[in-house]
């Protein structure tokens, strides 16, 4: 074999070898987060702002990534008692102004394209449960 030969294939293996390193450095190390992780994120950056007031009666105190592709606030009815609240009216009231948020709100997109299930948790002011709305998406797509 000539030297100029050998010289051809030392170039061909090393670039061989150099697009397998690239390759698996790609996958390994800068392996874009999975959605599961970013929903982690999400919550952990959306949680720095938490508790805030959204309106006079209701505290948004935190989000939650969930197993199985859930996203949930959390939320604190700041004025109410468990036991001395209609939770069926607040429900029915709460239930078609949330699921036309998750709809249009062009910050949630990024759920809607990755079917999200999105989860609303509510509180009375004793931090007793009084509700939970859970949307899937069969009923925002």
């Amino acid at each position: 074999m000539t030297e100029n030969k050998q010289k051809q294939i030392k170039t061909l293996l090393g670039f061989a070898v150099g697009v397998v390193v690239m390759f698996l450095m790609q996958q390994y190390l800068f392996k874009a987060p999975s959605f599961d992780k970013q929903m982690v994120q999400l919550a952990s950056e959306l949680n720095k702002t938490c508790p805030m007031m959204i309106d006079a009666e209701t505290r948004w105190d935190n989000t939650v990534a969930l197993p199985g592709n859930t996203f949930q606030y959390n939320y604190t009815l700041i004025n109410l008692l468990k036991d001395s609240t209609d939770l069926e009216r607040i429900e029915e009231y709460l239930n078609p102004i949330i699921l036309n948020t998750i709809k249009t709100n062009p910050d949630l997109k990024l759920f809607r394209d990755n079917n999200v299930i999105m989860s609303y948790n509510y509180k009375d002011k004793n931090s007793i449960h009084l509700f939970k709305l859970t949307f899937s998406p069969e009923q925002y797509k």
